[in-house]
């Protein structure tokens, strides 16, 4: 496994690639922005664990940028920044998962762990079909009657979960824990977040499908009927 750690906190830095070499990933350190952008680009790393202060650039936009360019490696960003609002702005710029300085070596091995696993399990299914939609799990992409459309890793997660469990319904508590384990920093309006965000670039009625709000509950992805 190959790691991305981005941190320009240079003792943190040295002791965090010390634990992860310890437990047999690979890692490359950058405490630059511009160039832990330029690595994050090659796209060759299971994870990147992404501070948000640095110089050069800052963490969230250099995330934006991986993720407009379908950038889909998982990241775990480290941070100060504990209020809800910047832990949802990094969610929303597209981070998989949440850290907060200080915190135990225990829990950063576990979700790089996770991710990383997620990551090995997710592209063994490589293809889910419902109705008229296809989803690439490998690629992040789905595909509707020849029109191809790119998602995020989350995203790619978040569909997968409703298509291997199409015509059930999904409290918010499951899909949280599916689709986030180990963040306990995550709150179910995330899982509203990214279903909204599936909602805007899956054209679900083009596919004979309807990815229903069960209110109080969850969500559940149905064939439309015909009727």
């Amino acid at each position: 496994m190959k790691v991305l750690l981005v941190e320009d906190e240079e003792r943190l830095a040295e002791a965090i690639q010390h634990i992860l070499k310890k437990e047999g990933y690979v890692v490359d350190v950058s405490s630059d922005g511009l160039e832990a952008q330029a690595l994050a680009e090659t796209g060759i790393y299971d994870v990147i664990i992404l501070d948000r202060m640095l110089p050069n650039k800052e963490g969230v936009e250099i995330l934006k940028a991986l993720r407009r360019q379908q950038i889909a490696s998982p990241v775990i960003f480290l941070t100060a920044k504990d209020s809800v609002a910047n832990r949802v702005e990094g969610l929303e710029a597209g981070a998989d998962d949440y850290l907060i300085k200080p915190f135990a070596n225990s829990e950063l091995i576990a979700r790089v762990r996770a991710l990383s696993r997620r990551k090995d399990n997710f592209v063994q299914n490589d293809r889910l079909t419902a109705g008229k939609l296809e989803l690439n799990s490998k690629e992040c992409e789905a595909t509707i009657e020849q029109e191809k459309v790119k998602l995020s890793l989350k995203e790619a997660h978040l569909l997968e979960l409703f298509l291997q469990n199409k015509g059930q319904t999904l409290s918010k508590e499951q899909i949280l824990d599916r689709v986030w384990p180990l963040n306990t920093e995550v709150e179910l309006k995330n899982v509203d977040l990214y279903t909204y965000y599936l909602r805007k670039k899956i054209d679900f009625p083009k596919a004979n499908l309807v990815l229903e709000t069960i209110r109080g509950v969850g969500y559940a992805l149905k064939e439309r009927s015909n009727a």
